[in-house]
């Protein structure tokens, strides 16, 4: 897992709670995304709108249990994004 990927799993996980719902996802992206990307935590081409978040979500969710646990996220980042 990359340090890439931790760091922004923690910045999209608004309640602080260890784990990511659909919603937190898509909100954080709307919501931080920008600063995210400017800041080179999120890749400009990995903002999109909310159906973009929700497919991410859906391709993170390994166990279809709707919560997004740091591995099952960074499984798919840090190959979507190239970070591994």
């Amino acid at each position: 897992m990359s340090e890439k990927a931790r760091k922004l799993f923690e910045a999209l996980d608004l309640d602080a709670n260890g784990t990511l719902t659909r919603d937190e996802v898509i909100v954080a992206l709307r919501t931080k995304g920008p600063t995210l990307a400017a800041s080179g935590d999120l890749p400009f081409w990995g903002l999109g709108d909310v159906d973009d978040s929700s497919a991410l979500f859906d391709a993170a969710d390994q166990n279809g249990d709707a919560v997004l646990t740091l591995e099952e996220f960074s499984a798919v980042v840090d190959r979507r994004f190239g970070w591994r």
